[in-house]
């Protein structure tokens, strides 16, 4: 089906070691045979998530950027160990099936798991979908619903009690990200700034700890075909931790573009959340209390740490284009979207509404 997830080419200086890897699938996964083949899933901005085919087998490796700057944020063991973890608590988790430590295989750590197949809303509806303005809303509360599903997930039975550390989560959050934006600046961006010192005079006390996915949105999961309202997968895992799970919903608002915001965050697109019939920033909170019982008055902080936070995402990546580290050329608009989340932030702070 042509609106399935696909691939291309591996882009230019994104190649692995093909004799190696096939050798480390041979080790790993004996029973899977036949000529190695891959190619590239092209639209992440993030870690690097390849296609392997074996025969009439489909796998999907995960590894970090080349030359990445921040490693915390592309720890591929931590990936691995979470994803495993859910296997039988969280359906939506796809299953690993190997880690490798050893740099020596591709340049660096790296796991294997499942391919699971569906839509991924990297912009707009297909037409060919028929998802009208009743159902985008349905499949914008089945978004909700599923991140109130995973933050009730109980952390002792997924043996991921110990997985982060929520004493002082929003602290540690607001000061590390002010960091890491701050570490890859490029220019100077007052609007930054500001909410940067905006945020650091409310932090809140820390909520009860759950699971945090930290990059839960449109193109982090996987739709069914025949009714794109139902979840099949949840991806990208590479920032899940334990903590606040307002943190979370935060995230996700901060990603939310509604018609009302900058064209140049509108232009970036995490899904049809701008379209006819998605619910609103403020809808989506409204439902996650209703489900959850959390009270998510004072979301106007989350909302802008998470802009902030996307921010500094934007910049890291940016700075890696900068400085010749990837030649992926959508890098290079990114110091706009930087400005354009600046200007975001400031404009909730002055009005008071996310």
């Amino acid at each position: 089906m042509s609106q399935v997830d696909g691939t291309k080419p591996v882009r230019e200086g994104e190649q692995l070691d093909l004799p190696a890897l096939d050798a480390y699938l041979g080790r790993v996964l004996p029973s899977i045979t036949g000529a190695l083949v891959v190619e590239q899933f092209p639209s992440g901005y993030s870690n690097l998530t390849y296609l392997l085919r074996k025969g009439d087998t489909e796998l999907v490796l995960r590894r970090p950027p080349f030359k990445v700057q921040v490693r915390s944020g592309h720890d591929m063991a931590r990936e691995h160990r979470v994803l495993s973890a859910l296997q039988g608590v969280y359906p939506l988790a796809p299953r690993p099936l190997a880690y490798c430590e050893d740099e020596a295989v591709i340049g660096a750590p790296f796991y294997v798991m499942e391919r699971r197949r569906g839509i991924i809303l990297r912009k707009k509806v297909p037409p060919e979908l028929g998802v009208d303005e009743a159902k985008l809303r349905r499949m914008c509360e089945s978004l909700v619903d599923e991140l109130a599903a995973l933050h009730s997930i109980d952390l002792e039975s997924a043996g991921l009690a110990d997985f982060g550390r929520p004493e002082g989560y929003a602290h540690r959050q607001v000061e590390g990200w002010i960091g890491r934006f701050e570490k890859a600046k490029t220019s100077e961006v007052p609007d930054i700034d500001r909410i940067a010192g905006w945020l650091r005079e409310r932090i809140p006390a820390d909520g009860t700890p759950t699971l945090v996915h930290n990059d839960y949105k449109f193109d982090n999961v996987m739709l069914d075909p025949a009714d794109p309202s139902r979840i099949v997968a949840v991806l990208d895992w590479e920032m899940c931790t334990v903590g606040d799970p307002l943190m979370d919903l935060g995230t996700t608002l901060g990603y939310w573009v509604q018609r009302d915001d900058d064209l140049r965050w509108q232009a970036m697109a995490f899904g049809p959340t701008n379209a006819p019939g998605a619910l609103t920033r403020r809808e989506l909170a409204e439902r996650y209390a209703e489900r959850t019982g959390r009270d998510v008055s004072d979301m106007l902080f989350y909302y802008c740490f998470a802009l902030l936070k996307i921010a500094g995402i934007v910049q890291q990546i940016y700075f890696r284009w900068k400085q010749g580290y990837t030649k992926d050329p959508r890098f290079g608009m990114l110091d706009q979207i930087v400005l354009a989340l600046g200007a975001t932030g400031v404009r909730a702070i002055d009005s008071g509404r996310y």
